[in-house]
């Protein structure tokens, strides 16, 4: 847009502009009339011809000046006139300035915006009204595979083939953004919105939405796990109530047997809400809920006495401790891990069973809590989905021996807050070794105890 300077001042110009070249031509006029009179009408003739010529001559040098300079302008300097051609050179100059100023602005607009944009985690690229690619920031490099410099020039559509973004791309209609899945060989989940501006331009704007995918998904396995979890012990305790409340003259033996299923059913749903409230607060938290010394020695030697009073002396269950190796963290998570281990081994174990319970340095001055067993063991497939809530080998075995099928997934988060990691050996039929294996700076020895003198 030329800058305009109004329009009296342009009537002003354009007047200026013909009164010089009127009045020169007036005043030859003018000494054309008089050399006439003194020379006579050839001679006055044939100056006012010779003067028309030169006049006639400038005008096209001047003319064939702008040309060469028009022919490239980016590298010449403007053209210096005489009379006319100097106002229209300086008008000329100034709106070159001018232009060059305001490429100026929108190339540091320009700079500013590609600056912004590679910032951002969201991927962006600008598509020209043809949908081919003009500009895109790194996140779409990687997000979309795209080269900045390859690919400039070639249309989206030829990079991403997938027939429903191309419908989505074709239908014009970007009210509501287009799930990409499968991106980067299938490892991501993109949501794409496209917003039209300028000329039937656009602007591609994405984000990497795997992680709420997942979670999304892990919310609905999650209802349908936790309600299919509930259903066998409400079932049993809306049918006993049922029956008891039937029976006109009450039944001592069904009684006695109905409030013991009932028991057992009501203590299997208070487990189970426990252990969500224990996952839930560990999969919110970022670390420990409490950072000190514990002392782990005496923590093994008291789940030690616990696992015999579990057992019932149906196992043989052995304990081997290093006194001095203490750690940091929170004792109520490591309580958690070190008894879901021992727990899991009994209930897995069938009586006269070996169970070995062991907390030792490793070799890399770290160390290690391991329970070990004689029991089923378990098949290779099932191992890597072990953390997976309420994942079980076995349901109906898992049930009746009381599990919730959340046990390791707490053991998964409270052992990634003491950047500790979760090992299990196992074979079908020879039995299991669960290890939680901690890191050297999560290891420190038993403090001094301080006599009084």
């Amino acid at each position: 847009m030329v800058p305009d300077s109004g329009s009296a001042t342009e009537g002003a110009r354009v007047r200026g502009f013909w009164r010089r070249p009127l009045a020169w031509l007036a005043v030859w006029l003018a000494l054309t009339g008089a050399a006439a009179a003194v020379f006579g009408p050839v001679p006055a003739l044939l100056a006012l011809l010779v003067w028309l010529l030169f006049q006639h001559w400038r005008q096209l040098s001047h003319l064939a000046s702008l040309v060469r300079w028009l022919d490239n302008p980016s590298d010449k300097p403007i053209p210096y006139g005489s009379g006319m051609w100097e106002e229209a050179f300086s008008y000329l100059a100034r709106l070159v300035r001018w232009q060059r100023q305001s490429e100026a602005g929108l190339r540091s607009a320009l700079e500013r915006f590609q600056s912004a944009t590679s910032a951002m985690n969201e991927a962006v690229i600008l598509l020209d009204e043809l949908d081919r690619i003009e500009w895109c920031n790194p996140s779409a490099e990687h997000y979309f595979e795209v080269d900045s410099q390859r690919d400039v020039g070639r249309q989206l559509t030829y990079i991403v083939r997938q027939p429903q973004f191309v419908e989505y791309l074709l239908a014009q209609n970007f009210a509501e953004p287009f799930v990409l899945r499968g991106a980067r060989g299938g490892e991501t989940t993109l949501s794409v919105q496209l917003v039209p501006y300028g000329n039937r331009q656009k602007l591609v704007i994405s984000r990497d939405i795997t992680r709420w995918e997942r979670l999304e998904a892990m919310r609905r396995d999650l209802v349908a796990n936790v309600s299919h979890e509930l259903r066998t012990p409400i079932t049993v305790l809306a049918g006993f109530l049922e029956t008891l409340n039937d029976q006109p003259v009450p039944d001592v033996q069904l009684r006695q047997r109905a409030m013991e299923l009932m028991t057992q059913q009501t203590s299997r749903m208070q487990n189970l809400v426990e252990d969500l409230l224990t996952l839930s607060r560990l999969e919110n938290s970022r670390g420990p809920a409490a950072e000190q010394p514990v002392d782990a020695p005496r923590l093994v030697q008291t789940l030690h006495h616990d696992a015999l009073a579990l057992s019932k002396r149906r196992h043989q269950i052995t304990v081997e401790v290093d006194a001095d190796l203490w750690l940091v963290g929170a004792e109520s998570e490591l309580r958690s891990v070190f008894l879901n281990f021992i727990t899991n081994a009994i209930r897995y174990t069938p009586a006269k069973g070996r169970i070995a319970i062991g907390w030792r340095a490793s070799d890399d001055g770290g160390a290690v809590f391991s329970v070990s067993d004689t029991g089923i063991g378990i098949a290779p497939e099932h191992i890597p989905r072990l953390t997976e809530r309420f994942y079980r080998v076995d349901r109906s075995r898992s049930r009746e021996t009381g599990g919730t099928g959340l046990g390791l997934a707490i053991v998964k988060y409270a052992l990634s807050h003491h950047q500790a990691r979760l090992e299990i050996e196992s074979e079908p039929g020879q039995g299991s070794t669960f290890s939680a294996i901690f890191p050297p700076r999560r290891i420190c020895r038993a403090p001094v105890a301080t006599v009084a003198a």
